[in-house]
């Protein structure tokens, strides 16, 4: 929508820090990138096919997909958002109208309202959408919507096994040994020796594949069990100070987190570790549990957990690469009363995070800030080829050049 120049042409996008690729577009995956491949062994490939690369933009991301979602629910209000850039809906409402159009209809105001081109798959079944999607993406003369009716077989001899949705790697390396190479390939399996041979959930799979209905349509989202708040280092850190702001800015990130959802937490999890794949630095790892006193959503207790756990893990002299906090056992609610603290106390901590979000929701995130997070830039990530946030900051905006006669 904003780039139009880069219709066409190979595009990937990296991770955070611009460490591997995160997204591709159909023109890079045909030349062979995949999915969590470090940029650091494909620049010659990138140069050589002339293959633009962006740095992960997900402010602008999500904005996108909350337009794109909005713009659905037009059109159907049963839609379940599976994921940031994937829908299920419900076209039961539709009343008799041809489904294969409305959906056309539907692709062609999402593209003229978002300039996003999606794809579109119509069947029985989330399975059977999932795979008409995947044929409406790979085949042109569809029109980006594919439809499978009640005699699927031929597209099912299209898709290979490893493409249908919910058959991991793992999976489909096995099913290959067996003879499996396609979904008709699949469906021509017992259901028992499937459940057998790995488990119910690939059970399912196959007779969704059969038109039965096995994976609820769900429109309110489940709600999480965890939550992790995790970065590498754009540098590698090696001093306590760093170490300990950059935890405690993932349990302030994690913290916002809850009380947006309304949730808190019984249990905390701290890790670090220096680089994975480093030949010559020394290595070291280090993780620790806790349970609260009581669930909470409070940012400072969180963070003081969160340090209290780490201080006495870190080791002076290694080069820590990576940081990150898991929050475990949530439920639903506000923070509950504990014993050890006052009600006057509770009152105030949970007056302090309301208007700690209130500021920062009006103001700007991290405009009010815990001293423990600091004011360096250990947290900012690398991201050198970062396209505009063009619909979430001020200063970004595009600009629209306007011709009068």
């Amino acid at each position: 929508m904003f780039e139009p120049n880069l219709e066409g042409k190979p595009v990937i996008v990296l991770s955070n820090n611009d460490g591997c690729v995160i997204a591709r577009s159909e023109e890079s995956k045909k030349l062979g990138f995949k999915v969590g491949d470090p940029i650091f062994k494909l620049k010659d490939c990138v140069r050589k096919h002339n293959v633009i690369v962006r740095s992960s933009n997900f402010a602008l991301y999500g904005d996108m997909s909350r337009r794109v979602m909005q713009t659905i629910r037009l059109f159907s209000p049963d839609v379940e958002v599976y994921s940031i850039d994937e829908a299920f809906i419900q076209l039961d409402g539709l009343h008799g109208r041809n489904y294969e159009e409305e959906m056309r209809r539907m692709r062609a105001t999402i593209l003229r309202w978002t300039g996003i081109p999606v794809s579109i798959g119509i069947g029985k079944t989330k399975t059977l959408a999932k795979l008409a999607n995947h044929y409406a993406k790979k085949n042109i003369e569809t029109g980006g919507v594919a439809k499978i009716g009640e005699h699927p077989d031929e597209m099912l001899k299209t898709v290979e096994v490893g493409d249908i949705w919910g058959i991991g790697r793992q999976w489909s390396k096995k099913l290959r040994n067996m003879g499996v190479q396609t979904a008709f390939d699949l469906c021509q399996l017992a259901p028992d020796n499937i459940r057998q041979s790995f488990n119910i959930v690939a059970m399912k799979t196959a007779m969704e594949l059969h038109g039965q209905k096995h994976f609820a349509f769900e429109q309110s989202p489940e709600q999480r069990k965890t939550l992790l708040r995790s970065r590498s280092f754009a540098k590698p850190v090696t001093s306590w100070q760093e170490l300990s702001e950059a935890i405690a800015s993932h349990a302030t990130s994690a913290a916002e987190k809850l009380r947006k959802e309304s949730l808190v937490s019984k249990v905390l999890r701290i890790f670090f570790h220096t680089s994975l794949f480093s030949h010559t630095d020394p290595h070291h790892s280090a993780h620790a549990t806790v349970e609260f006193t009581s669930s909470t959503n409070v940012t400072h207790t969180i963070i003081k957990e969160a340090l209290r756990l780490a201080e006495p893990l870190y080791k002076k002299g290694f080069k820590y690469k990576r940081a990150g906090i898991y929050l475990l056992e949530l439920s639903s609610g506000s923070a509950q009363k504990c014993l050890f603290e006052t009600q006057e106390e509770q009152v105030r901590d949970k007056q302090m995070m309301t208007v700690l979000d209130a500021i920062n929701t009006s103001m700007g995130k991290g405009t009010l800030h815990f001293a423990s997070t600091g004011f360096t830039k250990v947290m900012s990530m690398r991201q050198l080829q970062k396209s505009p946030q063009y619909t979430t900051h001020w200063d970004e905006l595009p600009t629209c050049v306007c011709g009068l006669q």
